[in-house]
């Protein structure tokens, strides 16, 4: 059991706890269902991109998906090897992809024609040959949010098929170019097999028609976007999950690449706020905390649900909605929720927030982001420290 009170006394809040035993544990579970074919986990650093949790990741043997030379360069200097750090997003600058084909990472996802272009452009300048994978959108509908869906041709991620198998012909014919991988990712927070399943089978026949015309290629990144329980979400197991990627791959002697973030860290975070007072409008019930949209914004920006508990209270429960300081009537990390009556320094605690929580944080209404804090076999430590006013200012105070 987590000591919420004691860290919130020592580290005051906001905070964000993490819970290194749980992140583990969902690790090698997911590792394990793989057992018996080769496999990368490649951490989704976008989902929780604290070094710290890069580093852990990388210890049990994890290596990083990317989407920015930024996030490239956090996986190595956390310790990632270059040989298990992937670089992916639609809008790579050249600069990006000059810096992560002289890291020597394991490849490059493409995701256009034209990205296809640039990236063997800059190989040539640099005399080297670029690893590519090619993102494929195979127009599955992952039945999830619309603004974490990523593999319907609504979307602005990946080629279609064609295009896909178009730019693997050029890509063999060029001398400055290498296709090594194929990759999928259909969206986040994915709770139904079937269209993960569907898009398995749709790109692996586009594979097995590339092998056909001397197109061999080693990895078959799958993506990430298995769900997790927030609140009463029937997810998919690990197992199911693997046999449903095996079942597709008959026959194919490949890498299968995952890229797991959310499954990793959501549940093993925890956002600790404290409340301020409370406040009526007419009837209207507010709980006025310390945190906030700026620090976590999930529920304002999607609607999320989030777990809520009262630490320590107990009484008679009404509606509530829970809101903090920042200047917009958007903020809130809960509407209408049963909340006992709370006091000034009481300390709720939001579930689920290890994933997207930190990382969407901003500094508006010169507000610091929160201090991370880690919890590993009973001990506590600082993994991140407050950011303080002269933080916030550094960039501008020698401008005035």
């Amino acid at each position: 059991m987590i000591p919420f009170q004691p860290l919130a006394n020592t580290y005051g809040t906001p905070l964000y706890v993490y819970d290194f035993d749980a992140m583990q544990s969902q690790y090698h579970e997911l590792k394990e269902a793989f057992r018996g074919r080769k496999s990368i986990l490649a951490y989704a650093v976008k989902a929780n991109s604290n070094l710290s949790v890069i580093k852990h990741f990388a210890s049990l043997g994890a290596g990083a998906d990317c989407v920015s030379i930024g996030e490239v360069r956090r996986a190595l200097l956390a310790g990632v090897p270059p040989y298990k750090i992937l670089f992916s997003g639609v809008g790579k600058r050249d600069e990006e992809i000059r810096e992560a084909m002289i890291s020597d990472i394991l490849y490059i996802n493409v995701e256009s024609e034209a990205e296809l272009g640039r990236v063997e452009m800059i190989a040539k300048e640099l005399g080297k040959v670029a690893r590519i994978s090619i993102r494929v959108n195979p127009n599955i509908d992952p039945q999830t949010h619309p603004y974490i869906s990523t593999g319907l041709h609504d979307n602005k991620f990946g080629v279609d098929l064609e295009t896909a198998k178009r730019m693997y012909i050029r890509s063999k014919h060029a001398t400055a170019l290498e296709a090594v991988g194929i990759h999928f990712h259909i969206g986040s927070q994915l709770t139904q097999l079937e269209p993960i399943y569907e898009a398995a089978v749709i790109v692996a026949d586009l594979m097995r028609s590339l092998s056909a015309i001397d197109v061999n290629l080693k990895f078959f990144d799958i993506g990430g976007g298995v769900g997790v329980c927030y609140n009463d979400e029937v997810t998919i197991t690990p197992y199911d999950y693997a046999q449903a990627i095996l079942g597709a791959l008959k026959g194919l002697d490949v890498t299968i690449i995952s890229e797991p973030g959310r499954f990793l860290t959501a549940n093993a975070g925890y956002f600790l706020t404290k409340v301020l007072y409370e406040k009526r409008n007419g009837e209207k019930r507010f709980v006025v905390v310390d945190g906030a949209m700026n620090d976590l914004l999930r529920p304002s920006l999607y609607k999320a649900y989030h777990r809520i508990e009262a630490l320590d209270k107990v009484g008679e429960e009404s509606v509530a909605d829970i809101v903090g300081p920042v200047c917009e009537s958007g903020d809130f990390l809960a509407k209408a929720t049963l909340l006992p009556m709370m006091e000034h320094n009481d300390l709720l605690v939001v579930h689920s927030a290890g994933a997207y929580g930190f990382g969407m944080g901003s500094n508006y209404n010169t507000r610091g982001r929160s201090a991370e804090i880690a919890y590993q076999k009973g001990e506590a430590r600082m993994i991140r420290a407050r950011e303080t006013f002269e933080d916030l200012i550094a960039l501008e105070r020698e401008y005035l």
